[in-house]
């Protein structure tokens, strides 16, 4: 028999849990075949058995089963999931999308759904997440419309849930945005290059790291050039500057691509932005003022709060 051991991460869509209690090193269950299963919330495990034989093998005893598991457990007790708690706090209902980068590792949360107000969900992400978005989109309607324009900001493909390939969402909206790494740095921000629609906070659980927020509504106010309205005529998001313009100054494009020509001060209606969401990055080069980081040994857990 052939015991073939896989350490690493699960992916959502293809996770068997073992018989509750069961103790690794006393008692492991018979699996054949192309099996996959999780543990515990702090590591995963592959076990793959090519064979037709039961586990319980004359050629495998219960000590060198035992060693196995211990080693292991070991061997991946450094690598869990993250807990993110995403909060509504609006008086409205919002539909969140959540983006990862295509090829990455998967949260274990659709990547859409409607809260009401007041609402909490709270899902777990990969430890290496990368380049992941969430959003809120606002005034959604799925049934008549679906697609990029089912919403009155940051609609995304598909519908309810947003396609994991090109399913970020269309301007204007607010971003929290992560990149994490157990053995090195997470990365987040509050984003606002693409334009603002709900203010938004992001809170590490960690006590040592900062809250990053555009905590401000900035819709009221926005310069009319920049306004999205709804089919009633109410102020429902703030576009940047480049999503209307286009211009190679305000997006940072050639021959504006480099922080030396492309200065914060070039970017029309930045200080209209950054003087209300100083944390939020405005424009491709804030990250001085707008990058947050966090020690990946920390294994931090992050709240989203929608109006906070």
């Amino acid at each position: 028999m052939v015991l073939v051991l896989y350490v690493g991460q699960v992916e959502h869509t293809a996770r068997k849990a073992p018989p509750a209690g069961t103790d690794l090193a006393q008692s492991i269950p018979v699996y054949k075949d192309k099996a996959t299963y999780r543990y515990s919330s702090a590591f995963q495990v592959y076990l793959v058995l090519i064979s037709s034989f039961a586990l319980y093998s004359k050629s495998l005893d219960m000590k060198s089963i035992a060693a196995l598991a211990s080693f292991v457990v070991l061997a991946t007790a450094v690598s869990a999931d993250r807990t993110f708690t995403v909060k509504n706090q609006c008086s409205y209902t919002i539909w969140p999308g959540l983006f990862t980068q295509p090829g990455g590792a998967v949260p274990s949360q659709p990547t859409g759904w409607e809260m009401a107000s007041g609402a909490t969900t709270t899902f777990t992400v990969p430890d290496n997440w990368t380049a992941g978005r969430i959003w809120p989109r606002t005034e959604c309607d799925f049934a008549t419309n679906p697609g990029p324009t089912s919403c009155a900001t940051g609609g995304c493909n598909r519908g309810l849930e947003c396609t994991p390939v090109t399913g970020s969402g269309v301007p204007p909206a607010t971003l929290a945005e992560f990149t994490l790494s157990s053995s090195s740095t997470d990365f987040y921000d509050v984003s606002i290059v693409d334009g603002f629609n709900v203010p938004l906070e992001i809170t590490p659980s960690s006590s040592g790291c900062g809250t990053t927020t555009c905590s401000a509504n900035l819709n009221p106010d926005c310069p009319a050039i920049l306004q999205v309205k709804d089919a009633s005529g109410a102020i429902v998001g703030c576009n940047s500057d480049c999503q209307v313009t286009h211009d190679s100054a305000a997006c940072c494009t050639p021959p504006h691509s480099t922080p030396a020509t492309c200065p914060s001060s070039g970017v029309p209606y930045y200080d209209y932005f950054k003087g209300q969401c100083p944390d939020a990055y405005v424009y491709a080069y804030d990250d001085a003022s707008a990058t947050f980081t966090c020690p990946g040994s920390d294994a931090a857990g992050y709240t989203i709060t929608f109006c906070p």
